[in-house]
């Protein structure tokens, strides 16, 4: 295979080309037959497997129990939640035949699942003493949307969205910091190698219905924002909306105060856009579904590729995933290519010259030079390896955050930047939804997050110069 296949547009000049590219060439994921629908081939399939079971496990330990509830819904069920027909509505799918004839009532496929599980909650729920619900669901969803791009907007997406109900705001207001915490922002910390800029949405940017939202932002390789995950306070009108009560301790009746949250396969497009460069993907090992790719050279040659075998099952013995790439039409310089794209963190190669010296060649995908490392204990050296990528990766994106977020206090200087694209904006916001909409207007950037704790910026809105009262973070974003 020839170098100039495996080139790619430009990472620097053409970003989005860039991304479509790796996601096609790598082979994650294509456009299904449905105009805004995909198809996650098995390679982009197995990062979301790994993601999935890594957050599934951190949602257990918090106490949530997994369910399933089904994507369609009777429209009225949907209708009952105003705020939430309002939003979803542009966004909402339905079915008005079955069966070969007409329904009675349509069907809508699930946007969201608030209603049909807020529903059903009244069925389930009679004393507080079966509070706090601590459930999660993971499924698809459809919204329709109008500019599609793979992985990070798609008419049908995969995620998993917790649905709680608890008997006071205090607790449910802990239930959404807690899974911001515990289960979003260290995911994202400890399996996608991804810095996060933890915070609270504006009015305007908040899920429909919703009293407050707390959000998860990252900044990807392009300097734009991408929500990465949202925990959600409802307050208790998801349970007014559909008569969930409960009798509490005094004896009477109360509506229980309800917590969604969610995150998508939107997070494998994250990854690559964090984490590639010029020549693929770099992929996080937690998320690899080959940490190590072993390639002997001249495969036919029989101690070569009997080496190459056993080193492979030595390493899964220790628990690496492993891909023994042993395809005898491929010349290795290819598999070299290829592999790169992929974003396996780690390549180790076999011939006969390191076989003579009981050694390998091993490259990182996340650096230039190849080392030589003696065959003894190799297992153990490439397990310190992955975490060294793991924590380079991070390190690398917290820099690219950190040198690339600005705070301002004029107005103008503000706009120009936003409006380049050039990263995110801290400044202090009076907490004008009028502002707020001008910044839009003039930009198209919009207010990704406010601090996680409301705190005084202790200087003027840049847009109106009036008090701030609060700090606002403001960028271009998916």
């Amino acid at each position: 295979m020839d170098a100039h296949v495996n080139t790619l547009p430009s990472i620097e000049n053409d970003f989005p080309a860039w991304y479509a590219e790796v996601v096609r060439r790598a082979g994650l994921a294509e456009n299904a037959a449905v105009r805004g629908m995909m198809v996650i081939k098995p390679y982009g399939y197995g990062i979301w497997e790994l993601l999935q079971r890594q957050m599934d496990d951190r949602i257990k330990a918090t106490g949530h129990e997994n369910f399933y509830f089904p994507m369609l819904m009777p429209a009225s069920v949907l209708a009952k939640e105003a705020d939430l027909v309002e939003g979803f509505a542009p966004e909402v799918a339905v079915v008005t035949e079955a069966g070969g004839s007409k329904l009675e009532e349509p069907l809508v496929l699930r946007p969201t699942s608030e209603a049909v599980i807020w529903s059903t909650y009244g069925r389930w729920l009679q004393s507080y003493r079966d509070l706090p619900m601590l459930y999660n669901q993971w499924a698809n969803v459809v919204r329709w949307e109008l500019r599609p791009r793979l992985f990070l907007r798609t008419s049908e997406f995969l995620w998993q969205e917790g649905h709680t109900a608890h008997e006071t705001e205090q607790q449910a207001v802990a239930e959404c910091l807690r899974i911001l915490h515990e289960v979003y922002a260290d995911t994202q910390h400890s399996v996608l190698a991804m810095p996060a800029l933890l915070g609270r949405k504006s009015a305007a940017e908040r899920f429909p219905g919703a009293r407050e939202t707390f959000t998860a932002e990252a900044m990807m390789g392009d300097r734009k924002a991408l929500q990465a995950a949202t925990s959600h306070y409802l307050g208790d009108e998801f349970a007014r909306a559909y008569g969930v009560t409960y009798t509490g301790r005094d004896g009477s009746e109360h509506h229980p105060y309800a917590t969604s949250w969610g995150s998508t396969t939107r997070l494998v497009g994250a990854v690559i856009m964090m984490h590639g460069d010029e020549r693929g993907l770099r992929l996080p090992p937690a998320v690899a579904p080959y940490q190590v790719v072993v390639i002997p050279i001249q495969p036919g040659d029989s101690p070569v590729l009997e080496q190459a075998h056993a080193l492979a099952a030595e390493l899964r013995a220790a628990g690496i995933r492993v891909k023994l790439d042993d395809r005898v039409h491929v010349r290795p310089g290819a598999k070299f290519f290829e592999w790169e794209l992929k974003g396996a963190p780690i390549r180790v190669e076999l011939g006969e010259r390191e076989l003579a010296r009981d050694e390998v060649s091993v490259a990182r995908r996340d650096r230039e030079p190849r080392e030589l490392l003696s065959l003894d204990r190799l297992a153990e050296r490439l397990q310190a390896m992955l975490g060294e990528i793991h924590r380079e990766l991070f390190d690398r994106a917290a820099e690219h955050l950190a040198d690339n977020t600005r705070s301002f206090d004029d107005r103008a200087e503000l706009i120009e930047y936003l409006k380049a694209g050039s990263g995110f904006a801290v400044t202090a916001w009076c907490g004008s939804p009028e502002c707020e909409a001008a910044i839009k207007a003039e930009t198209s950037a919009t207010l990704r997050c406010l601090a996680l704790e409301p705190e005084d910026p202790g200087a003027p809105c840049p847009v109106c110069a009036g008090p701030g009262v609060e700090t606002a973070t403001w960028a271009q974003a998916y």
